[in-house]
This record gives C-alpha cells, sequence and structure tokens, in this order.
C-alpha cells in the first residue's frame, strides 16, 4: 500500500500544473509505472484538450509495456463522451489490466461508471488510495458538484486596527494595506480560480481591473454586482482585457439573501470556483449566508484609526504566514 500511497502522492504533484487551466474540469495527475519504475505520467491539458489518462499513455515510448503496467490517477477515468472521449476506453484499449485510483469522481456522467467499466473488461481496480489528500486536491471539482455551487474564497486585507478601507480618501483608486509581495500573491491566486466578484462600491471607490498582472496566468471572469444600475461602461472593469459578466435587479431579487442567488447563477454558468474581493457588504453576505470555504485575510502595519471595518467571521485557522511585514491567515469553513 506505501507504494501505491507513493504513485498517488507523485500524481497530485503533477496535477497541481493544470490549476487555472483545466477549469471547469478537474485537475487530474496519472503515472504509469512499469517493473516499479515510471515510463509515462500526465496532467490534465487546458479545457477542451486531453486528460491526464491520455497524456500520461501518449508519453510512454513503448506501448507494448501497457499490458503489464499499472495506471495511478488520482481520480476516476471518465466514461463519457464530453470535449474528448471516456478516457476509461483508452484505458482498456490498451489494455492496462492495473488501475490505483485516488477517489471517486462525484459528476453524475461518471460517478462509479468508469470504475465498473474497468472491472467489466477484466481490469483490476483499487479505490481510496490517498482518498482524502485527493478530494482535497479536487475541493473546487467536488464543492461544484455536490453543493451545486462554486468553491468560494474570501480575500480581503485589514490594518492592524481592524479596517479595510480609511473613512475618506481623495482618489479613485485603492488605498494599499498590503505590500507589493502580498499583492503579487493575489495576482497569483486569481489565475488559479475561474471568476472574481466584487460589489458596486469597491468599483466605484477602487476602480478595480480585477485581472491577472503581476503574475503569469489567464485572468478569471469578473462578477460585478450592480443591483441599482450605478455603474457605467466606463470603469476597468468593463474593458476588454477579460470577460465580465454583471448583475443586476433583473437577476437578482433584492428583498431574497442575495450569496445564494449569485452561487446559483454561477453554477448555471458552469463557474466552479471564484474569489470574492469585496467589498465591506459583499464579504459580509456571504459570510451571513454561510456560503464560503476559505477566507485569506491579510494583515498590514497600518493603522487607519477610523474608517470601513472589517468583516466579522469565524473559521478554523489553518495557516498563518509572513510575508515581511505581512501577515497572512487562512482560514476554512468546516
Amino acid at each position: 500500500m506505501q507504494t501505491h500511497e507513493n504513485y498517488i502522492k507523485r500524481c497530485l504533484q503533477i496535477a497541481k500544473n493544470g490549476l487555472g487551466t483545466t477549469r471547469p474540469n478537474p485537475m487530474v495527475g496519472a503515472v504509469i509505472v512499469y517493473n516499479n519504475r515510471i515510463i509515462g505520467e500526465g496532467f490534465t491539458s487546458p479545457y477542451g484538450g486531453p486528460h491526464a489518462e491520455v497524456n500520461a499513455i501518449n508519453a510512454v515510448n513503448n506501448k507494448s509495456l501497457l499490458k503489464d503496467s499499472t495506471m495511478y490517477v488520482t481520480l476516476e477515468p471518465c466514461s463519457h463522451f464530453g470535449k474528448t472521449p471516456p478516457c476509461s476506453n483508452l484505458i482498456i484499449e490498451h489494455k492496462i489490466l492495473n488501475v490505483v485510483i485516488g477517489c471517486v469522481d462525484d459528476n453524475p456522467e461518471v460517478a462509479g461508471k468508469g470504475i465498473a467499466k474497468l472491472r467489466e473488461h477484466g481490469c483490476h481496480v483499487i479505490v481510496g488510495v490517498l482518498e482524502k489528500e485527493c478530494k482535497e486536491h479536487l475541493k473546487r471539482f467536488f464543492t461544484f458538484h455536490n453543493k451545486k455551487r462554486p468553491y468560494i474564497i474570501l480575500k480581503w486585507a485589514e490594518t492592524q486596527d481592524g479596517f479595510i478601507a480609511p473613512k475618506t480618501k481623495d482618489e479613485q483608486k485603492p488605498v494599499w494595506i498590503t505590500n507589493i509581495y502580498s499583492r503579487q500573491l493575489v495576482h497569483k491566486w486569481r489565475a488559479e480560480e475561474q471568476a472574481i466578484l466584487v460589489g458596486t462600491n469597491t468599483v466605484i471607490e477602487d476602480n478595480p481591473s480585477l485581472t491577472v498582472r503581476d503574475y503569469e496566468g489567464q485572468n478569471p471572469i469578473r462578477i460585478v454586482l450592480d443591483l441599482n444600475n450605478k455603474l457605467n461602461n466606463n470603469y476597468l472593469v468593463f474593458d476588454s482585457s477579460a470577460k465580465t459578466m454583471k448583475l443586476t435587479n433583473k437577476e437578482l431579487n433584492i428583498n431574497k439573501p442575495l450569496a445564494s442567488q449569485i452561487c446559483h447563477i454561477l453554477y448555471q454558468n458552469n463557474i466552479n470556483s471564484v474569489i470574492v474581493e469585496g467589498g465591506a457588504y459583499t464579504l459580509q453576505t456571504f459570510i451571513d449566508e454561510d456560503l464560503w470555504d476559505e477566507a485569506r485575510l491579510f494583515i498590514g502595519k497600518t493603522q487607519f484609526g477610523e474608517g470601513l471595518k472589517a468583516p466579522k467571521f469565524k473559521g478554523r485557522l489553518v495557516a498563518e504566514q509572513h510575508i515581511i511585514d505581512n501577515c497572512l491567515k487562512i482560514y476554512r469553513n468546516d
């Protein structure tokens, strides 16, 4: 079993190469082992391209070795036709008779069907190796399919005295609480998630572009709340650098809980992860409706004395690190 775990760990390592590019597909890793040696490995291509199992098989130079090899994969191989043919069919075609899987796919189109198909064709299948780690790695995918909403990350920066914005400011741009290294990390996060969401006041006060600039990666889809139709197309969030969805009172009923309505719309649009970047009212809306999975909180070295208070929430602290003079705390909602 320890050998199986080591190879699944390798699958998890290479699967991370797909972070931010496979969406809305899961980022999967696969390795093929012959005689205790890895002869091929692959991870999920950008959306629309080959899956991890296909890339691993294609990486094997001598295909005659496949029938005596074992495939390790973080997630159950698909059994349906989508953008690409079923991976389970390809495994069967190449007569790979031993398959070790991290966790079952909860997508109703798969959900055990890939495993059943492999077993029906004589494959010896082991399921559940490092299952907890695989499910954590695939948290966006599983949240989307099990909870029918995106994986939700709340993010904000606050001062030493608990404010996220000063009482007044002179210019229509952010008043930075964090340092340049923390801000670069935020751009990395933007490249990793499928969408980013802000409220009306954040757009009016800061005029953000919400794109990836200080890091290499794809721009997230920008989700802008504009319940009272205050925003015109002159704001940066409506430029051509990234796709933008504006949600108004045509899409949202202001007399009903907003966060759940937003989640439903994002789910319908096949968006499996979103960073909620502000402002305070929008963040607190998701907190009050208990619709969040992670909170990423920066604490800067400055103090405002007065201003807009940071959101109030309860969560389990899972990580803490110092970025020069900033402190980053990451919480999970259990």
